[in-house]
């Protein structure tokens, strides 16, 4: 039993968490809750419990207006680093908290299939597997690491591990936030004035950013044009902030070599979308990094607890920025 639980034990028989997911994976999240707190009432959301005994709700891309049926919800926990499906939920609570996920693992998951992904990209091995598919032998000249600049737009938790790494390898890196960041070995940009400096100097961009009303869309034509020709796109963040035709177009121009992208406007990627068929674009079907239950378990009961004792909640979402 967590350290401090004894204390909440007398609150067990009138409250608890509900985890609301639609991908079957409940099961999943209530066997981590077991193994730290076996007492501790976790319910699904499709299992017979009192909503009106639900503190807190555990969610992932919940169905939309499911918070009314809670009364006395008192906070929405993310069970990964995004929060922007909630924000598409007109019926989302006002007053209530909500937090995200920050999570060691969840960062270096993340850091290591982009270090992957660009890898692929220097060494041409995304190239290497068409031709094989083909039958085609052609060796190409490749890249190396100090070849290319690396530009992380977002500078947040996933942001910063990468940029450590990215340094570790050798990569020439650099960061471009909303605001501006200090981070150790790490060149940095901040706001509309100083992203054109940024994207023209970036060979490789990779968009960490989060979802939200000002990012929607902000991998589009305009963007592409400032940046170097040939350069490579890598989109781990989410679906919505690329738009496809731009990235189709800027490819078939040359402008772009390619892109490697994990997320979708709409997942699965419908059977008929071009970038199934196309060459130069490589896609992973939102894995870069899943949340471990194992591993965020522990935050989540320290919220509880905090969230009972009248307590500042760990890793607060700002409704204002959206993140």
């Amino acid at each position: 039993m967590p350290k401090g639980f004894q204390e909440l034990w007398i609150y067990w028989t009138d409250m608890g968490i509900v985890i609301i997911r639609q991908d079957g994976k409940a099961k999943i999240w209530k066997e981590a809750f077991r193994k730290r707190a076996p007492e501790f009432p976790v319910y699904g959301h499709l299992e017979k419990h009192q909503k009106k005994n639900i503190q807190m709700a555990l969610v992932w891309k919940p169905p939309q207006g499911i918070f009314k049926d809670y009364p006395n919800l008192r906070c929405i926990a993310s069970t990964g680093a995004g929060v922007d499906f909630l924000f598409k939920d007109k019926d989302l609570p006002e007053n209530i908290p909500i937090t995200r996920v920050v999570d060691e693992y969840l960062a270096k998951d993340m850091s290591e299939h982009v270090l992957a992904v660009i890898l692929c990209h220097l060494k041409n091995l995304n190239q290497y597997k068409q031709d094989q598919y083909n039958r085609v032998w052609k060796p190409e000249g490749y890249h190396r690491i100090e070849d290319l600049t690396v530009g992380i737009m977002g500078l947040g938790a996933l942001g910063k591990v990468l940029a450590k790494d990215l340094v570790s390898y050798g990569f020439k890196a650099q960061g471009w936030s909303n605001s501006k960041k200090n981070i150790a070995n790490l060149k940095t940009y901040a706001g509309v004035d100083e992203q054109f400096q940024f994207l023209s100097s970036t060979q490789i961009l990779v968009c960490l950013l989060p979802l939200t009303k000002e990012t929607v869309g902000i991998l589009d034509k305009d963007l592409f044009e400032q940046l170097r020709k040939g350069a490579f796109i890598v989109n781990v963040a989410r679906g919505g902030h690329i738009v496809d035709n731009d990235l189709l177009m800027m490819i078939e121009k040359g402008h772009l070599s390619g892109a490697s992208l994990d997320v979708y406007h709409q997942e699965p990627l419908p059977k008929d979308h071009p970038f199934w068929d196309h060459p130069k674009i490589h896609m992973t079907p939102h894995c870069a990094s899943v949340s471990d239950p194992d591993s965020i378990v522990p935050q989540i009961l320290e919220n509880y607890q905090r969230l009972i004792a009248g307590k500042e909640l760990l890793n607060l979402v700002s409704r204002l920025k959206g993140y």
